[in-house]
């Protein structure tokens, strides 16, 4: 079988992260705006070729104040680098359904290899003739690595903003014609 063309169903689809704060306490956040594609057989996953982009300004954390310092030269540099970006390099089979995915992220122009545990679920039919699948997708990185240095040490000995950032990632795609 050929590679299939899958486009991104957002609306079914979410990029979400926890970080530490002040190591007591995770705080929780969404991008709300992205694109991702896959180029695969869904009867042979192992050469896929998975992309996804992320709009860094669509990040959401529920409280403008701490949104607005995320996208500022602290973090992200919205206004320098408006794009995060992912490309596939390896994904690894371990059966039923798992697997292990390793590509190129792309922050603040700062690219290094990640490693994340995949779940795919399908293909299977809507109600509307479209074949679909679900990538469930979790990981954990380092801010750092990124050039995400942000540094506030507390009274305490702790730090304001933890380093690891746990990544849940829900995509469902709609295979085209």
């Amino acid at each position: 079988m050929s590679k299939s063309h899958w486009v991104l169903d957002q609306t079914h689809s979410s990029i979400a992260f926890s970080v530490r704060h002040m190591m007591i306490s995770n705080v929780r956040g969404t991008f709300e705006n992205f694109s991702a594609s896959v180029d695969a057989d869904p009867a042979d996953l192992k050469n896929a070729e998975i992309t996804a982009t992320i709009e860094a300004k669509s990040i959401d954390t529920h409280n403008a104040d701490r949104d607005n310092h995320l996208r500022s030269d602290d973090f992200f540099q919205t206004d320098k680098f408006p794009e995060i970006t992912f490309k596939s390099t390896e994904l690894n089979d371990h059966g039923k359904g798992k697997y292990t995915l390793q590509g190129t992220l792309t922050v603040c122009g700062v690219s290094n290899l990640v490693t994340l545990d995949c779940e795919v679920v399908g293909p299977a039919n809507d109600p509307w003739g479209n074949e679909r699948i679900g990538v469930t997708a979790t990981g954990d990185l380092n801010r750092k690595d990124f050039g995400l240095n942000y540094h506030a040490v507390l009274e305490t000995g702790g730090v304001l903003v933890g380093e690891s950032v746990k990544l849940s990632i829900d995509m469902e795609f709609i295979k085209q014609a």
